[in-house]
């Protein structure tokens, strides 16, 4: 790496000025004292002398600055670009020791910011890790621990066989909806995923959802309803699927958390010209205020064990985020711990819809 020199005279000016008036000082006082030089004589000696004596200490202390302490700065620059920071090496070599100190401590104020930002992503690796090997332990070991019980004998009887086979299977389904979340997951936070863009009336699409989840809310008796009864049709721009798949996700995880005989219920608000916000609020459990920042993160459980027995693959609300993201909208949460949750997304209107 060719690296250029700036150099800088300030200090060997201010040095040379200090060291020539100083010896100019002590000669004229040693001339009186020594020789009785008359004050004329003595003046004439000074203003002569200090002139060459500065340019010969300016010369000196030049060199020797460039010399001695280029070459120990250059070697903290040829150091630090061993770490190849661009930002470091934007501007030339100086021996300004002002300058240097503060390129210095603005580059290790970076590093540290870069540090503290590896060990997150170390610990959310980890974290995640951990995660995805619990989630595909858990139906493995189920369907490895029934296909053992066949193989023992159990295959002999007919009943025990089915039910075993059954199991098994619904271990195998729940296998697949995890590496299909993941593999959907993965391709949105790589852009391979296409969407297909098209306008679909909103209010039809939740209605479908509803319909869709009314066996699952009336086993608890929730209540899937519109915030406004009176809701007409409105029509988006967006992927229908992917909007479908965001709608399930939210509401399925509002019965999921929601109260006995509690209510799930989705907005459609008309926010500006172009955009509508989808609400999707319950009066369930509530979430406590330290998980909300976490919840997009994928296999990140608020309810450690409760969820899991719930089902899923815990990646519902990483997807959520993704396809939203994906559509260039926005996602917010509001939420209480024991009094309830509310989702809310943002979407385009469909231009025959826009007035």
């Amino acid at each position: 790496m060719k690296i250029s020199f700036k150099k800088t005279y300030n200090f060997a000016v201010i040095s040379a000025l200090y060291v020539s008036i100083f010896a100019t000082l002590l000669g004229m006082i040693l001339a009186k004292t020594i020789f009785k030089a008359p004050f004329k004589s003595l003046m004439l000696f000074g203003i002569f002398f200090i002139f060459i004596f500065y340019f010969f200490s300016f010369l000196v202390i030049q060199y020797r600055v460039e010399r001695f302490i280029y070459r120990r700065v250059k070697k903290i620059y040829d150091d630090i670009s061993l770490l190849e920071s661009s930002t470091f090496f934007s501007q030339p070599i100086t021996t300004d020791m002002e300058a240097l100190t503060r390129e210095v401590k603005k580059f290790a104020t970076d590093k540290k910011l870069e540090i503290e930002m590896l060990k997150v992503r170390e610990e959310y690796r980890r974290e995640f890790l951990g995660n995805v090997s619990h989630e595909l332990k858990t139906p493995l070991f189920t369907v490895q621990g029934y296909i053992s019980t066949l193989l023992d004998g159990a295959m002999d009887d007919k009943n025990v066989r089915k039910k075993y086979l059954k199991r098994a299977e619904k271990g195998v389904e729940r296998l697949i909806y995890i590496i299909e979340d993941l593999d959907m997951i993965t391709k949105l936070e790589v852009g391979d995923l296409n969407l297909e863009f098209s306008e679909f009336d909103i209010v039809e699409l939740i209605q479908n959802v509803f319909d869709l989840l009314e066996m699952k809310a009336d086993k608890k008796k929730i209540n899937l309803s519109f915030g406004d009864n009176d809701i007409q049709p409105i029509f988006v721009y967006g992927d229908k699927d992917k909007i479908q798949q965001i709608l399930e996700n939210l509401i399925v995880n509002s019965i999921k958390y929601g109260k006995e005989g509690g209510l799930t219920e989705v907005s459609v608000i008309k926010l500006t010209k172009r955009k509508v916000l989808i609400q999707i609020s319950d009066n369930g459990e509530g979430i406590e205020k330290q998980n909300i920042p976490r919840l997009f993160e994928r296999f990140y459980r608020v309810d450690k064990s409760g969820a899991r027995s719930e089902g899923g693959s815990g990646l519902g609300l990483a997807i959520v985020k993704h396809i939203i993201e994906a559509h260039k909208e926005k996602i917010y949460v509001e939420s209480e711990f024991g009094i309830g949750s509310e989702f809310s997304f943002s979407l385009t209107k469909a231009k025959s819809n826009i007035s």
